[in-house]
């Protein structure tokens, strides 16, 4: 997995010393500031409230299928479960002492402006001591130093196969005959910032020329605008879109379901769609403790091979059993599933973002 985000790295390793510089009474004082240790076993938390986020739909009916359900009740706790995306502001709102989430499931954009504004997440190093289970993850699923990756997917375009069109290439979404019939996503989400991206280094110089990317994103229009995968595969599926950047993931689902639907895999640009959870530092220590408890089972091998046939999501789980139905396609888990993709320069794309979503926005209500 290639990496552009250095800078952005150097700037919370200045964030988190300036924030150790800066120990108050209110550190010293706060319930938060209370050990907490988790060794991996089962406690009874008395009814607790465990307020998490992650993405809705679908997605959140085969959480608590797979994980969700049987967890409140092996630990007597409620989840509170938000799927209102996008948290930033929902953090920025609250502040770092009182976040509004213990545990959150992102995508690396809004995950890295979140810790660029304050020091809300958990260091990686001390989730690891409490949750055993990441001992058994490839080492690629820490790379992000915010959170733990624990599953992954490539972009691609999903597209109809019965009307006569085939793409090959990553332009070929411009191609005359899928005009008034592309799709993708509202700005917020990250895959209209990777396909925004990816269309700069193709049409452009870089992924950072970002005049190149508004053209592209001019010449597509009209196109159907979005908000998640899902919504878009409701549109693919009843023919309003013929083509549309998606996730394979949420590509292959639509294909197992038997809709006329094949995907195309961006080789120009090998994107990588990441599902990474964070724990919030200044948490309640009941609701750490659980959300280390509740990390632990979504980083168990049961609960990732489960995943992978349900949503066609590659695990980070050295021990996850990958179905059938994705070895027949070449995906492996091994510790170089992630050879040759790429992390976009996601801090550069963050220095310019409102720009970007303003202009961009602009060409979508033309």
């Amino acid at each position: 997995m290639t990496d552009a985000k250095k800078g952005l790295s150097r700037r919370t390793l200045l964030k988190t010393g300036a924030a150790a510089t800066g120990v108050s009474l209110f550190n010293i004082n706060h319930v938060w500031s209370q050990d907490v240790i988790y060794d991996g076993g089962v406690f009874d938390a008395d009814g607790a409230v465990l307020n998490i986020a992650g993405w809705g739909g679908y997605w959140e009916e085969t959480q608590n299928k797979l994980v969700l359900d049987q967890f409140q009740k092996d630990f007597n706790c409620q989840v509170r479960y938000d799927s209102t995306f996008p948290w930033f502001p929902k953090y920025v709102a609250a502040g770092p002492e009182n976040p509004p989430f213990a545990m959150n499931n992102w995508n690396m954009p809004e995950m890295f402006k979140t810790a660029g504004a304050g020091d809300y997440f958990m260091d990686v190093s001390e989730v690891r001591a409490n949750v055993p289970n990441t001992s058994e993850l490839w080492d690629f699923s820490m790379q992000t130093g915010i959170g733990i990756t624990w599953a992954f997917s490539r972009y691609c375009y999903v597209f109809r196969t019965d009307v006569g069109i085939t793409p090959k290439s990553f332009k070929d979404f411009w191609l005359p005959d899928y005009s008034g019939k592309r799709g993708t996503y509202i700005t917020s989400n990250t895959l209209q910032m990777m396909f925004f991206m990816a269309a700069c280094d193709q049409f452009g110089s870089g992924e950072t020329d970002f005049e190149a990317g508004y053209k592209a994103m001019k010449d597509a229009m009209p196109m159907k605008i979005s908000d998640f995968t899902g919504n878009m595969a409701t549109l693919v599926e009843r023919g309003e879109v013929n083509i549309a950047v998606q996730s394979d993931a949420e590509a292959l689902l639509q294909k197992e379901k038997g809709v006329p639907v094949d995907l195309y895999y961006w080789d120009e640009y090998k994107g990588i769609l990441t599902q990474t959870q964070t724990i919030s530092k200044y948490a309640d220590p009941m609701s750490k403790k659980l959300s280390f408890a509740l990390l632990n089972r979504m980083l168990a091998p049961e609960f990732q091979s489960g995943f992978a046939d349900t949503f066609w999501m590659r695990p980070t789980n050295k021990n996850a059993v990958l179905p059938e139905k994705m070895t027949a396609l070449g995906v492996a888990n091994t510790a170089d599933a992630t050879e040759g993709l790429h992390i976009p320069n996601w801090s550069a794309y963050l220095v310019d973002e409102i720009d970007i979503v303003e202009t961009t926005n602009e060409i979508f209500g033309s």
